[in-house]
């Protein structure tokens, strides 16, 4: 379990660096920040949670081969 706490504070790192580099304000409508924050922050964590998975998914088939 620990684990997967640090590969979760490893791959929240990487998410928020990566969305440093993009810029999606021009897909949102003006005067609609709270939408976009909210909808930021839902793809983040969406993110992080995919990400991390994949990688215990990963690493545990490859301990059963």
């Amino acid at each position: 379990m620990t684990g997967k706490f640090f590969l979760y504070i490893v791959v929240t790192v990487l998410v928020i660096w990566s969305f440093d580099s993009v810029n999606i304000n021009k897909i949102f409508k003006k005067n609609k920040v709270v939408q976009a924050t909210v909808f930021y922050f839902l793809l983040g964590v969406s993110l992080i949670y995919l990400v991390t998975n994949f990688i215990m998914d990963l690493f545990n088939s490859i301990k059963f081969i």
